[in-house]
């Protein structure tokens, strides 16, 4: 004898059933259907969000380096042909992590924990640009930002400064006439001390202009080139095709090595190490100071990104202390970890000074 659903499909045989026996045959209740349609649509999400990727970012604390240390044996900041004092503090950067091709599961598991948030992909991959592009872009910027910190401490120290071109945009007007690495000294009929006044003498060029450009390759005698500027989209003025950077013209090499680390916010960090190594009374007094910021070659401190997360990680790490660059002052005081004292900072002068109050116990601008 067979026995069959509601559905008409059949859903066992009973057997040896005395004549006359009411035989009642097994089913599956409603209930019970929408229990297992319930499981099996919940495994298939669950297989879903294990393996479908989000369009988004998890941001986290990243990595510190004491700028007065060493990495794997190798000074981080090495100066050399130059007297430099002993330091016992920390001079400590804080970076970002960034953690892409994350799956729904991942991400949300990353948010919870309360250490890391998520932010659109966009913000840091933009459209059609390769991970391979993005990686030298930040690969640059890390480079630039090692570049103004040696342009702006030694600025500091009263060691005087040159402009000269860090890059050379191909097939731009500037191409083939100067190499990067160049000095500049002179831009339009305008004497150039810093990278803004190259800038600054362009300001009112247009498209088509000649303009004179006077500069020294390698330690030969100086020379000028005219050359047409060329138009460039977005800007009025006329494009040169060169990025001018500050750099201190000392008589001796600093060299700073740290791999896997990109973007600019090390270079008030970076800027602050090359000061206390060149001079004989310890900045930081034996404490664990941290920070982060942009530094131009002046001097000027510029806010940055992911401070909440650069917090935690300096905390995490043992500092007391964080310098904040002024325009984060607010966010960095909604979120600082406890036991963690922010001191803010406008640029590389005020930082130094600011340093030195700390070891004297005297008070300091806060955030």
């Amino acid at each position: 004898m067979l026995c069959a659903n509601a559905a008409g499909r059949r859903t066992g045989e009973v057997t040896s059933v005395p004549q006359g026996t009411a035989v009642r045959c097994p089913t599956v209740s409603r209930r019970t259907w929408t229990l297992l349609i319930s499981l099996v649509i919940v495994a298939a999400l669950g297989l879903l969000a294990g393996f479908a990727r989000v369009p988004y970012v998890a941001l986290g604390p990243g990595p510190t380096y004491d700028t007065l240390g060493s990495v794997n044996g190798t000074q981080v900041v090495d100066i050399t042909g130059q007297r430099t004092y002993p330091t016992r503090g920390h001079l400590t950067m804080t970076t970002v992590s960034l953690t892409d091709d994350v799956t729904l599961f991942e991400a949300l598991g990353l948010w919870a924990s309360g250490r890391y948030a998520l932010a659109p992909r966009e913000e840091y991959y933009k459209p059609g640009e390769s991970e391979q592009q993005i990686q030298q872009e930040n690969t640059q910027q890390f480079k630039d930002s090692q570049t103004n910190a040696e342009a702006a401490a030694l600025r500091y120290l009263g060691y005087p400064s040159k402009v000269i071109a860090s890059q050379v945009v191909s097939g731009s007007p500037a191409d083939h006439v100067i190499a990067p690495g160049d000095r500049l000294t002179e831009v339009n009929g305008r004497r150039v001390a810093t990278a803004d006044d190259v800038l600054a003498a362009l300001q009112d060029t247009r498209p088509g202009q000649r303009v004179a450009v006077r500069f020294q390759h390698d330690g030969a005698p100086e020379q000028t080139a005219e050359v047409t500027l060329a138009q460039r989209e977005g800007r009025p003025q006329g494009f040169l095709g060169i990025a001018p950077v500050d750099r201190a013209d000392a008589p001796f090499q600093i060299k700073i090595s740290l791999s896997d680390v990109g973007g600019p916010s090390a270079g008030l960090m970076f800027a602050l190490a090359i000061v206390d190594k060149l001079t004989p009374d310890e900045l930081d007094g034996d404490q664990s100071i941290a920070g982060t910021g942009e530094i131009d070659g002046k001097g000027t401190v510029r806010p940055i990104g992911g401070i909440p997360f650069k917090m935690i990680a300096a905390r995490e790490g043992g500092a007391t202390t964080f310098l904040v660059p002024a325009a984060n002052c607010a966010e960095a005081k909604a979120h600082a970890p406890s036991g963690l004292r922010l001191v803010k900072v406008d640029d590389l002068a005020g930082a130094v000074q600011e340093l030195r109050a700390l070891k004297a116990g005297q008070p300091v601008p806060g955030c």
